[in-house]
């Protein structure tokens, strides 16, 4: 057997089918100016739509598609959820559970609406999570297992008769155990949770009838040691959501998957559904694989596949794999242990993605579904899995930082897939308190880590059983307090102005997808374990900071077709790495660990061109596994050749890294002088680069807090004339930046941005998004605000009166005059009419008050009596004199949550919620200008006095137009027209 095939690598020919269906098609022909302005509807965000099982009109279903669709978004996942349903006694299974005729019918009703409305519906693979049918018990070969453990001590010379010891934990009753083994205890190998055994010394015990007669050797204390393989019992979440009850399947076996398709096709695919889905189905969902177990997780026939892909038994080995809450019950010595446990898992990796992932890929596809999951939860293989699956998945719940997201992404790209999506916004104790905001600033930092499709989570249907104000919600109560995430939809005042937000989503899905993702270096993982937050070396805490992009890989991936140099380039037609870093196994005491199969695929990149750091003692490296005979020296031979080729460069520390890679001139796609919060995503079609830029980090509460940014950034670009544009993901409006620097390296350009706030750049020929042409120079410096073009000229804006001195490409320095200016004016008083929302005589009708207040200054709902506990919707209403013929920006300061802006009647163009300041100077007129602001909260403040028992520990939120508030007037000048700029009164 070879060193591939022994080592077990993900089945090659699965992980190539992935690329079927091709790299990602860049739009036909140059972008034109609608392309971002109205983007199409398969990158629009979606929504998990949450069903109490199929308790559901058709006709509100309909109703529920519509809303999605006129709010903006592209589509919604069906899942069956009622956490928050208490009383389960409520619900119906048999009539009215999942897979029944009224499940049926509903989900009938949805693929219609949304075929007629140009949307798409995702499935999920069972009742709520993990895959279960209705179809097996416990005991099916079809349902998961476990391998529990019992031990028992036997002394020196003494003799066990009696029955196997039983399971230490508890669980379903097992008939006969699978072996007994006994083991010699060795101190020595003791840890402070782990009893020391001696690995020579680990025999096979005779089992008669379930019982067992053995005699001690006459040396050393003993431990008899009975396995057994049983059903874990276990049901999917929150059930039960049929009849009979269902029971999660084998997710290592062919017969675990099998029963979820059989299921499939006899019970839920109609065929009504079945043509349904070729109009409008989207995937089949996965969430993340939480298989619960105490004992070992397990699969009928493990022994037999663990010796056929690893090449010797894992029996000697099960002492030091077992389980038993979680945690490992004996050891070895520490290198044998590690090894032994390390190929266990690999084992149950590569059945896993093997026979569940493949194996219902291959079957979604029969159907004319994707295959969208979580492939984590498990030690298993995600970064492998993410290349096999059609949409994987990542959560802004349980990733830890932006790392999880870049092993997702490594796997997506070297397979050629396009879209890597989020379950986006799952906050703890979230329910009707999440802002857009926070969200915003959540996915901000994960798309540029390679997220391009938000799923939010989620949009409740309407009602349910025992459901009050303002209607069910899949998660709260939650054990009865306020529960998980959020459910939005027209029961939130915020829904006004989703399209707002579902509008901005689009655009940077857009952008994200659009040609092939760009990528500095490609890290080689071992272990392609994610949702640990473990990142790399160097590069997440000093190569981000500085600019540098990287993506995980895992060993599979390097079979790829797609995993050849070129160019000096790993996967030049997609993430194109410039170089492979690889360090020791961070989830096994960063031990050297690398497999002969992985250390010549490494040799022949770096012959090829491709630079390649190692970081570690790679000269004594060893086998990930327990090592077969000449197996380290045969690896460590292999190793000396790369290490000898003038591409590779060996260091000893992380801080090594960066010469290291300056040596092999590896340099990073962004650049900047100093460390900086800036995330960035680079992707190219054909001569247009695309820059995602985002002031962040991962998460919401961060430490240090991000703090806003003001410095030069160098862009690398395709088109040797390539110039920058600006897409304003709110508006949609794209403008060709007047002011950038060209060099070699590509443009450098001032990049100023807020916390949370994000920016995109192209980078392409003249003319593109409907831009009008520039054949004139461009300025490379100014100390005036800004410059922009306006109808073939460059016009000079500043916000101070003074005379600017400005540098254009062709060597020419002009100044231009702004004359005097009025000063800022603060806007402080305020009418303000409020919608108060309250509950209506049923739980999904909202009845709406008004209240009408007038302020001498502004401040949060909180601190006004009428309004404390008030959420809605408010309108803030001021008239401004205003003795001025040029523009102003209107600083609304802070607010909660969302917001419009209409001038002297007319509503403006969606406004940054990050940031928001809004250019209304087109808009404002001399004498008296009205200016409305509409700002639309959660509901949580209204929630804590109309459902106390559950809400009433809520802290009071602080909504409305916080600010401050003011009009910074500002003056423009045509740098081309001779004499002074547009002049003050």
């Amino acid at each position: 057997m070879d060193d591939l095939s022994r080592r077990g690598f993900l089945f090659t020919a699965t992980l190539a089918l992935t690329l079927a269906s091709g790299s990602p098609a860049s739009a036909a022909g140059p972008p034109g100016a609608g392309w971002f302005a109205r983007p199409r509807r398969a990158v629009r965000p979606m929504v998990r739509w949450w069903w109490p099982d199929a308790h559901v009109d058709p006709a509100e279903i309909r109703r529920e598609v519509d809303r999605l669709a006129d709010a903006g978004f592209g589509g919604a996942e069906i899942a069956a959820v009622h956490h928050s349903i208490r009383d389960k006694s409520l619900l119906d299974p048999a009539g009215h559970g999942w897979g029944t005729p009224a499940w049926n019918a509903a989900v009938e009703a949805a693929l219609d609406q949304a075929a007629r409305r140009g949307l798409a519906i995702d499935l999920t693979i069972g009742p709520s999570w993990p895959a279960a049918v209705p179809t097996i018990t416990p005991e099916h070969p079809a349902a998961v297992k476990e391998l529990a453990h019992g031990s028992v001590a036997v002394a020196a010379g003494a003799t066990y008769a009696g029955e196997a010891p039983p399971p230490a934990v508890a669980g379903r009753p097992a008939r006969t155990p699978l072996l007994v083994q006994a083991a010699r205890l060795d101190p020595a190998n003791s840890t402070r949770k782990e009893t020391g055994l001696d690995p020579a010394s680990v025999v096979q015990v005779p089992v008669s009838d379930g019982r067992v007669d053995w005699t001690a050797p006459a040396e050393g204390e003993w431990v008899l040691i009975a396995y057994w393989e049983r059903g874990s019992g276990q049901r999917p979440e929150s059930g039960p959501h049929t009849a009979p009850e269902a029971y999660v399947v084998d997710h290592f076996s062919r017969a675990g998957t099998q029963a979820v398709i059989d299921y499939w096709e006899s019970r839920l695919l109609t065929p009504a559904v079945r043509r349904l889905l070729k109009r409008a189905g989207g995937a089949l969902f996965e969430d993340s694989i939480e298989i619960e177990s105490d004992a070992l997780p397990w699969t009928t026939g493990l022994l037999a596949e663990f010796e056929r892909r690893r090449g010797y038994s894992l029996a000697p080995f099960l002492p030091v794999v077992v389980l038993a809450d979680e945690d490992p019950v004996f050891a070895y010595d520490a290198v044998l242990t590690r090894h032994a446990r390390k190929d266990y898992w690999d084992t149950v990796s590569e059945l896993f993605n093997e026979h569940h992932f493949g194996m219902l890929r291959d079957w979604a596809h029969s159907i004319g579904l994707e295959l969208r999951a979580q492939p984590y939860g498990l030690q298993t293989d995600a970064i492998a899995a993410a290349a096999i699956l059609d949409v994987p998945e990542g959560e802004s719940l349980g990733f830890k930082n932006l790392d999880d997201y870049r092993c997702l992404a490594g796997g997506r790209d070297l397979a050629g897939h396009e879209v890597l999506s989020c379950e986006a916004g799952a906050y703890a104790g979230g329910a009707y308190t999440t802002t857009w905001k926070k969200l915003l600033r959540t996915v901000g930092g994960a798309y540029a880590a390679g997220l391009n499709q938000v799923v939010l989570h989620g949009f409740s249907y309407a009602t349910a059983p025992g459901a009050t104000w303002p209607g069910f919600a899949a998660f709260t109560p939650y054990s009865g307090t306020v529960g998980y995430a959020e459910s939005w939809g027209p029961r939130q005042p915020t829904w006004g102005h989703v399209d707002d937000i579902s509008g901005y989503f689009a655009r940077v899905h857009l952008v994200l997808r659009e040609g092939a993702p760009r990528a500095d270096v490609a890290v080689l993982r071992q272990t392609g374990y994610t949702k640990t937050g473990i990142g790399a070396a160097w590069f997440t805490a000093s190569g981000i900071p500085t600019g540098w992009t990287h993506q995980f890989v895992s060993a599979p991936l390097l079979d790829l077709p797609a995993a050849r140099v070129s160019g000096r380039r790993l996967a030049p037609s997609g993430p194109a790495y410039k170089a492979v870093f690889v360090e020791g196994d961070r989830f096994y005491a960063s031990e050297c660990t690398m497999t002969v199969a992985v250390a010549r695929r490494l040799l022949e990149y770096a012959r090829a061109g491709l630079p390649v750091v190692l970081l570690g003692a790679w000269r004594s490296a060893s086998v990930p596994g327990v090592a077969a005979e000449g197996e380290n020296e045969r690896l460590r031979a292999v190793l000396a050749d790369l290490l000898a080729e003038p591409f590779v460069r060996l260091i000893a520390d992380q801080a090594e890294l960066p010469d290291a890679l300056a040596a092999l001139g590896v340099r990073p796609d962004v650049r900047y002088a100093t460390a900086s919060t800036l995330l960035a995503a680079h992707r190219v079609a054909g001569e247009v680069d695309y820059y995602y830029l985002c002031n962040g980090k991962h998460g919401e509460n961060v430490k240090p807090p991000v703090t806003p940014i003001d410095h030069d950034v160098t862009l690398a670009r395709t088109a040797r004339d390539g110039v920058p544009y600006l897409l304003n993901p709110w508006t949609g409006r794209a403008e060709r930046l007047a002011l950038h620097t060209t060099d070699a390296d590509g443009i450098r350009l001032r990049v100023r941005l807020q916390p949370g706030e994000s920016m995109i750049v192209a980078i392409g020929p003249p003319g593109l998004f409907g831009t009008p042409p520039w054949q004139g120079p461009h300025v490379t410096a100014t100390d005036a605000d800004l410059v922009r073009h306006s109808d073939s000229a460059l016009v000079l804006r500043a916000s101070r009166a003074g005379t600017y001195t400005t540098e254009l490409s062709d060597g020419r320095t002009l100044t231009t005059s702004i004359g005097p200016l009025p000063e800022p004016v603060p806007l402080s008083s305020w009418h303000l009419t409020v919608e108060d929302w309250q509950p209506g005589p049923s739980p999904v009708e909202t009845v709406k008050l008004e209240h009408s207040l007038d302020l001498d200054r502004l401040t949060t709902w909180a601190d006004l009596p009428a309004l404390a506990d008030v959420s809605g919707v408010g309108t803030y209403t001021t008239r401004v004199e205003m003795d001025w013929a040029g523009g102003a920006y209107l600083e609304l300061g802070e607010v909660t949550d969302t917001c419009r802006v209409r001038v002297n009647g007319r509503r403006l163009d969606p406004v940054d919620q990050i940031n928001p300041v809004v250019d209304v100077g087109p808009y404002l007129r001399r004498g008296t200008n009205t200016i409305e602001v509409e700002v639309a909260t959660p509901l949580g403040n209204r929630l804590r006095t109309v459902d106390p028992s559950v809400y009433g520990g809520l802290t009071r939120q602080p909504y409305g137009l916080i600010g401050p508030v003011r009009l910074v007037p500002y003056g423009e000048g045509h740098l081309t027209t001779p004499g002074p700029g547009v002049q003050g009164p």
